[in-house]
């Protein structure tokens, strides 16, 4: 409807009479663009609004996922949308001043720029973005934390410290993951997958006051979480990704794609039907052009694109789990994987064309299939 109704252009000029409104011409292009980017936005949070709070309120309610109150959640969209736009907008600003003054081999520059971008957020992102939505604390002292360490230790792994997210304030789901470079890693656990420090598990105390309501946690007739013993397998199987290379030959395929992508934009900007396609028959924004060939032309190409990675990344999760099996864990994470499916609500029967094509990670049964010799011995 939105291509339909020109709703681009028609966006594209709003944004331009507010641009003048602030004294700013049809010279300046990239602060109509950035205004542009805001009232897309801001478009799509709020008509995205209606199948979020559905998806939160009734899907994950109706099973017994959610733990947020509406104000907590209207909270955290806001300080959602306001995290995004301080990151968007400069990074946007800077993307394109660069196509604009780099020449025949702008693509070039502008892939370096965007590969030190995605660097930098993947460097900041748990230290200094995610906090302000979740509080992580360190791991306590104990049995789990130097059975981690030991764990950690005997294959290398540069671990420093570990944390614990208080995701059950948000939602029952459970997860696990390790972050940063070089010397320096880092393994968060959400507590959720924790039966020890779950405090999904936890009886609300006695004449508590109502200052935390919005994110107290909601009781549940059942344990929530694994055995230490099986959180270590889960580790071992995340520290196997680490240990096998696999966010490494992720990060070089994810840049590889992205510099194929800029390579082509160059060659298709100059192409003025496209523009005309959308109802610019006059102009030809470069954030336009981005938009056009990023989002639409590369539409099939990203789906085939999509497909590969889908094939890829079930293979590199049997590797993790063959991993995890090589550390003398096949018991402990065949047990957890039933665990984490009930927990999570997963069916473990799947249709193999549509898992094929849509699941990232394989289907329970083939995993608990791959590691069943191993648990029998």
């Amino acid at each position: 409807m939105i291509l339909l109704c020109g709703g681009i252009p028609f966006l594209w000029n709003l944004s331009g009479r507010i641009s003048a409104r602030a004294g700013f011409g049809p010279e300046y292009e990239i602060v109509q663009s950035l205004v542009f980017l805001l009232l897309a936005t801001l478009f799509s949070a709020v008509t995205g609004l209606p199948w979020s709070l559905y998806n939160t309120f009734v899907i994950e309610e109706k099973h017994g996922f959610n733990q947020q109150t509406l104000g907590f959640f209207f909270k955290d969209a806001i300080k959602k949308f306001i995290v995004t736009q301080c990151i968007l907008l400069p990074v946007t600003s800077l993307l394109l001043y660069i196509i604009k003054i780099g020449g025949d081999y702008f693509f070039i520059y502008a892939w370096l720029f965007t590969l030190v971008v995605s660097l930098v957020l993947v460097t900041i992102y748990a230290d200094y973005i995610a906090p302000l939505f979740d509080k992580f604390i360190p791991l306590p002292e104990g049995e789990l934390k130097q059975q981690i360490e030991t764990m950690a230790k005997s294959i290398d792994f540069p671990l420093t410290k570990v944390y614990v997210v208080e995701g059950s304030k948000r939602s029952s789901h459970s997860n696990a993951y390790f972050y940063g470079f070089f010397k320096n890693k880092r393994i968060v656990l959400f507590d959720t997958l924790l039966e020890d420090y779950s405090a999904l598990n936890k009886e609300p105390a006695e004449g508590e006051d109502g200052e935390n309501e919005e994110t107290k946690p909601k009781p549940k007739n059942k344990k929530q979480g694994c055995k230490n013993e099986e959180v270590l397998a889960v580790l071992g199987h995340e520290l196997g990704h680490w240990k096998l290379g696999h966010t490494v030959k992720n990060i070089i395929i994810s840049q590889m794609n992205s510099f194929l992508c800029f390579f082509l934009f160059a060659v298709l900007i100059g192409q003025k039907e496209l523009f005309t396609a959308f109802g610019f028959y006059d102009t030809q924004p470069t954030l336009i052009g981005l938009m056009i060939i990023f989002q639409f032309i590369f539409s099939p190409y990203n789906e085939v694109l999509s497909f590969c990675l889908t094939v890829l990344s079930r293979r590199f999760e049997f590797q993790a789990d063959a991993f995890a099996k090589e550390l003398g864990k096949a018991k402990d994470l065949y047990s957890a994987l039933i665990k984490l499916n009930k927990d999570n609500l997963g069916f473990p029967v799947s249709d193999w064309i549509f898992s094929m094509w849509h699941y990232s990670h394989p289907p329970l049964l083939e995993r608990l299939q791959a590691l069943k010799d191993a648990k029998q011995e």
